[in-house]
């Protein structure tokens, strides 16, 4: 969390909720997450965990809402660009998804990111969709 917890109590929720995200227990995340969230709803670390769980745990949309909430908060967080790429990609919104992990891979060339962006443009080319702006 980047601001001063309201309390022990919120710091601790928070890391309890990483230690399970860590154990691939996201709903369990969730739950723990729960009253920081509420607490501290424009924190951006906050959110970028809650995108975490969501994704973790296929609540594609509310990743999503959770990522783009970080992006609007931080716009230079290439991690929750590459997240909601992800998101994006899992949702099936290909064009959306390559314009966010494009961004990403130019914010911080890190494997991780070529990778994912690499493998979304042979999806879209075996599905016919070819990358933006491309002509047909």
């Amino acid at each position: 969390m980047t601001s001063q917890p309201a309390s022990d109590g919120l710091f601790e929720s928070f890391r309890r909720a990483e230690m399970l995200i860590a154990r691939s227990r996201p709903l369990d995340a969730l739950q723990a997450l729960s009253p920081v969230l509420e607490s501290q709803p424009n924190d951006a670390s906050v959110q970028l965990l809650a995108g975490r769980a969501y994704l973790n745990s296929a609540q594609l949309q509310r990743a999503e809402e959770a990522f783009g909430r970080v992006i609007d908060l931080d716009p230079a967080d290439h991690y929750a660009r590459f997240a909601l790429g992800k998101a994006l990609q899992r949702q099936g919104r290909l064009a959306e998804a390559h314009a966010q992990l494009k961004m990403a891979a130019a914010m911080d060339p890190r494997p991780e990111y070529q990778e994912a962006l690499g493998e979304l443009r042979v999806r879209m080319a075996v599905d016919g969709e070819g990358e933006p702006g491309d002509p047909d």
